[in-house]
């Protein structure tokens, strides 16, 4: 896999945006899980900008379902993707595909999480995934993986972990019911098992943001061991390998932290492995090493 591969003239992408991030609560609360921060851009938007580095851009090539606080995603995609609202509860993965079978029309879909953080320092958004269409036979489903530390465990495939992207041939995703179901099960385990199922290795940095943990790694990563603090912020405490978003004030004291845009860290307060957002809720995370 060479990571330069052309992309095909029918493909088209969806990014998964309708999921409640429980694990995130109480952060989720306010905002959907796709649109919390990570390096002071929001998840959705990385995702984006991704599928836009492999040339799929706009309502015709992308779309985004949305779900859990939909107004909220749909406010923030505007006219920059398809957008498939889910009535009631999230569809789940697989049925969010089938829901927008119709839009899909007879074409190959590239579907990605739009909670992965994925960090590649030798590709660009976009080329970095570029394997996955490297030489595909149009056939078999194929998702980016891992290792995983224990290649026999559960969840597994073909000893990696999932990293957020796969990509489906339409002969599959035109059979997908729309009702609740997810991809593992679907689709993926079922062409595993068909011997249809191939796992690209990704060479970069993963992160599914899922946890308070990994959402907080994921950010001190986009702040490259450094702290990053958006220009419209004002910090006059202290701020050390953190990340400080649009119109936050900070003048207590930040360590390895992320303060959401608008958040304020008061004189005296000391926040460290941490997220805060607004004035009062502070959700604790330990940072991987």
């Amino acid at each position: 896999m060479t990571g330069t591969a052309s992309v095909p003239a029918e493909l088209c992408a969806l990014v998964l945006a309708a999921g409640a991030g429980t694990r995130l609560r109480p952060l989720t609360e306010r905002v959907p899980k796709a649109l919390c921060p990570v390096g002071n851009v929001p998840l959705l938007d990385r995702a984006l900008a991704r599928v836009a580095g492999l040339g799929l851009v706009g309502p015709a090539r992308v779309a985004v379902n949305a779900c859990y606080l939909g107004d909220q995603v749909v406010a923030h995609v505007g006219d920059r993707a398809h957008l498939s609202v889910e009535p009631g509860e999230p569809l789940g993965t697989a049925g969010g595909v089938a829901n927008l079978r119709d839009w899909i029309g007879g074409r190959p879909v590239l579907v990605g999480n739009a909670d992965a953080y994925l960090a590649d320092p030798a590709a660009a958004p976009g080329p970095d995934v570029a394997a996955l269409l490297d030489g595909w036979d149009g056939h078999t489903v194929r998702l980016l993986g891992q290792p995983a530390a224990d290649p026999a465990a559960p969840g597994t495939f073909a000893g990696h972990n999932f990293t957020g992207f796969s990509l489906l041939p339409w002969r599959l995703v035109r059979d997908l019911p729309v009702v609740f179901s997810d991809l593992v099960r679907a689709l993926w385990r079922p062409a595993e098992a068909a011997g249809a199922l191939e796992v690209v290795p990704y060479p970069g940095t993963f992160y599914d943001t899922g946890t308070p943990a990994d959402y907080l790694a994921a950010n001190l990563h986009a702040a490259n061991g450094g702290t990053l603090v958006d220009r419209s912020a004002t910090v006059t405490g202290g701020c050390v390998e953190s990340v400080v978003g649009a119109g936050a004030r900070v003048d207590g004291d930040v360590f390895r932290s992320v303060v959401w845009p608008g958040a304020t860290v008061r004189d005296g307060e000391r926040l460290q492995d941490a997220i805060r957002a607004g004035n009062d809720l502070t959700v604790a995370a330990t940072a991987h090493a």
